[in-house]
C-alpha cells in the first residue's frame, strides 16, 4: 500500500550513493570505532513501487538521521510500473529469491557485516522471509509498518480507477486456494482465514511456510529470527485496510477473539525464534496513529534513530522506547 502523499518528496539525485561511498569498500566497517552506518534496505507495499516520491523521501530521512547511510530500495524490476505490477502479480517464492540474490550480489550491501531493513505493509513480511530464507548479509534490525505477519482474512478495497488492483482482487475472491491463484496473486499468498485453516495449511504458497505453522518446522527460520538484534512491529491504530489490523503484531484474530502473540503456540513453542528474541529484549510492539500507512516523518525519524546507525553504536544515540510487557498488550 502506498505511503500517503503527506510524505512530501524532496527529489535528490545521487546523494545517497555518494554519501555511502565516502570510504573504500575494503575499509568500511573494518573496526569497532567505525561510525559508518549500516546500509538500509526498504521493501514497499502493495500497489507501490520502489522509485516513487514517497520511497525516495523515506530514503532521504534514513540518511538525514544517520548521515552516510547507503539505502537500497528492493525492486522486482527496474521499471517502476512493472515493479508496481509485481506487487500484485507474481510468485512470492520467486520474489523473495530475487531479493536474496540481488542483495547478496550488490557491491555495497554484500560487503557490509550486516544491514538494517524497513518493510512497509506487505514488504514487512517479505523482508522477514528474507531473514528466514537467506539472510546474506544478515539483518540486524527489522522494522515493519502495518505488515500482515499473521496474514489477512479479507481483501482490500481498490480505487475505482485502479484496474490492476481490481483485477487482482476479483480473482482472489473466487478461489484463493487454487494452485494458479497461490502461485500468481501476491495477496492470496498471505491470506489466512481461520475458517479455512486446513485449506490454508495445505495450499498456502508463502505464509504457512514462513510462519512455520506446518508439522515439519524449519529450524533455520527459527535460528535466523532469533539472531536479530531488534524486530520492531508497528500497528496502525485505525487501520481498516489490513484485516485484521492486529496481524501487524502477530496476534491471531478469530471473529471478536484476539489471541496475543505471547499466548499463541507459535510463541510458547517458539516455532520462529520470537520467544528467544523476546527474552533478550529484541521484540518491540509499537503503535502508529491513524489509518494504514498514514506515517508522519516524526515517527519515521524516531524509528530510524532508535534502531539504525553504526554497527557499534556509540554514546549519545537515542535509546529505544521501553519494550511493552505482556500485560500491556
Amino acid at each position: 500500500m502506498a505511503i500517503r502523499n503527506h510524505l512530501t518528496a524532496l527529489v535528490i539525485a545521487g546523494s545517497l550513493l555518494s554519501a555511502a561511498l565516502t570510504k573504500p569498500l575494503d575499509v568500511r566497517f573494518s573496526d569497532d570505532t567505525d561510525d559508518t552506518p549500516l546500509p538500509v534496505v526498504i521493501w514497499h507495499g502493495l500497489g507501490d513501487a520502489y522509485d516513487t516520491d514517497g520511497m525516495r523521501r523515506v530514503a532521504e530521512l534514513v540518511e538525514e538521521v544517520n548521515p552516510g547511510t547507503f539505502v537500497y530500495a528492493i525492486r522486482m524490476d527496474e521499471s517502476g510500473a512493472r515493479d508496481r505490477y509485481a506487487s500484485f502479480i507474481g510468485n512470492l517464492t520467486n520474489h523473495i529469491g530475487k531479493a536474496c540474490a540481488d542483495i547478496a550480489a550488490h557491491p555495497i550491501l554484500s560487503t557490509a557485516p550486516a544491514i538494517d531493513a524497513i518493510g512497509f505493509s506487505q514488504g514487512g513480511q517479505f523482508l522477514r522471509a528474507y531473514v528466514e530464507r537467506c539472510n546474506n548479509p544478515p539483518v540486524r534490525s527489522l522494522v515493519t509498518f502495518g505488515s500482515q505477519h499473521n496474514g489477512i482474512s479479507a481483501f482490500r478495497d481498490c480505487a475505482p480507477n485502479d484496474w490492476v488492483c481490481r483485477f487482482a482482487m476479483a480473482i482472489l475472491t473466487g478461489d484463493a486456494w487454487s494452485p494458479t491463484v497461490q502461485s500468481r496473486l501476491v495477496p492470496a499468498q498471505y491470506y489466512r482465514n481461520p475458517n479455512e485453516f486446513n485449506q490454508y495449511l495445505e495450499h498456502s504458497n508463502f505464509l504457512a511456510d514462513i510462519n512455520n505453522e506446518r508439522v515439519v518446522k524449519n529450524e533455520q527460520y527459527k535460528k535466523n529470527i532469533a539472531q536479530l538484534e531488534s524486530f520492531v512491529m508497528y500497528m496502525f491504530e485505525d487501520d481498516k485496510t489490513v484485516i485484521p489490523k492486529e496481524s501487524s503484531w502477530f496476534h491471531d484474530v478469530n471473529g471478536t477473539e484476539v489471541t496475543p502473540l505471547r499466548q499463541r503456540r507459535l510463541y510458547t513453542e517458539d516455532w520462529l525464534g520470537l520467544r528467544e528474541l523476546d527474552k533478550k529484549g529484541g521484540l518491540y510492539f509499537r503503535t502508529a496513529p491513524g489509518e494504514h500507512m498514514e506515517l508522519s516523518e516524526e515517527l519515521l525519524v524516531e524509528a530510524f534513530g532508535d534502531f539504525f546507525g553504526p554497527l557499534n553504536r556509540h554514546a549519545g544515540r537515542s535509546d529505544p522506547r521501553p519494550r511493552l510487557q505482556a500485560g500491556d498488550l
